[in-house]
């Protein structure tokens, strides 16, 4: 079985080394920095292929890992594309977080030609994806989903069925909209306790300490590389405002979610202010600018 990897982003890069090491000698790659490719592939002990055509053709399993829909479609449909060369009986396995109309569109056009496409959008970051306990939420067909389970072991833990195709891409969405809401609600904590002179420190012991509801992960881990101004990028918050912004693009009624609304319009204000790669835990800053107070004193 010859496993192929489209995309040398931030996780394509672990992940195929992770595939790598699951599958010796069988790993393909592809991404359209050949350059940055042969080196990945080269570390990862995996060989790098010239273009999609070739890689599509030669993979009984593909996967890939892709910005946003217009690349999705692009690199699945395109003339030259993934569709145009795949074999039958194929998987495809997208990682990508995009809107599901663009994954239904992939899923059409290569069952047209035989093959099966998944959506397996990632919960996770680089880190994750390094040691291999990614989550994965899957859309797309019983039979190929079982078939495609123990590659995606190779690099992630939850691997759990949604539903039919697209069907992991709204579960992705719809876990951001908690993400993005919650970041904005920290940062809004935040910038109530620097305007009331609240203890920060002893905020921070309450809730994750105390017994009240407000705890979280992202808190705890994010609050204190905020209160020393570090928003270095684990995830960058030009990917989670694009995340919610195609969550909202799924509602039948978007005017339905104002909170969505309110969260998005932070996320702008902070990426208008110049912070869209740092981290999204970077809502901060947009806070931070309308109360004329910075949390990293």
């Amino acid at each position: 079985m010859k496993i192929g990897f489209i995309g040398l982003g931030a996780m394509g890069a672990p992940m195929t080394r992770r595939l790598a090491a699951a599958y010796p000698g069988a790993v393909l790659g592809y991404d359209l920095d050949g350059a940055l490719a042969a080196r990945v592939y080269a570390e990862a002990g995996a060989e790098t292929t010239g273009s999609l055509a070739e890689i599509a053709g030669a993979c009984d399993v593909l996967l890939s890992c892709l910005p946003n829909n217009d690349v999705l479609r692009a690199v699945y449909l395109g003339p030259e594309g993934v569709a145009a060369a795949i074999r039958a009986g194929s998987i495809t396995i997208d990682c990508s977080t995009v809107g599901p109309d663009a994954t239904r569109d992939v899923y059409a056009g290569l069952k047209a030609r035989g093959a099966s496409h998944l959506d397996a959008s990632m919960l996770g970051s680089v880190k994750q994806a390094e040691e291999g306990t990614i989550s994965f939420v899957v859309g797309g067909d019983d039979e190929a989903f079982a078939r495609a389970q123990p590659v995606l072991a190779a690099c992630g833990q939850l691997i759990r069925h949604c539903g039919p195709s697209g069907a992991g891409n709204h579960m992705k969405l719809i876990h951001q909209t908690l993400v993005a809401g919650h970041a904005v609600a920290v940062a809004e904590a935040m910038g109530l306790c620097l305007e009331t002179g609240a203890d920060i420190e002893a905020f921070f012991d309450i809730v994750t300490q105390g017994t009240g509801f407000a705890y979280s992960r992202y808190f705890e881990n994010r609050v204190p590389r905020m209160r020393s101004g570090d928003f270095s990028p684990l995830f960058m918050l030009k990917f989670m405002l694009k995340d919610a912004r195609l969550a909202r693009a799924m509602a039948p009624d978007p005017k339905a979610y104002p909170a969505l609304d309110a969260v998005i319009a932070t996320l702008e204000e902070a990426e208008a202010a110049g912070f869209g790669d740092a981290d999204f835990s970077a809502a901060m800053r947009a806070v931070e600018g309308r109360i004329g107070r910075k949390i990293d004193l």
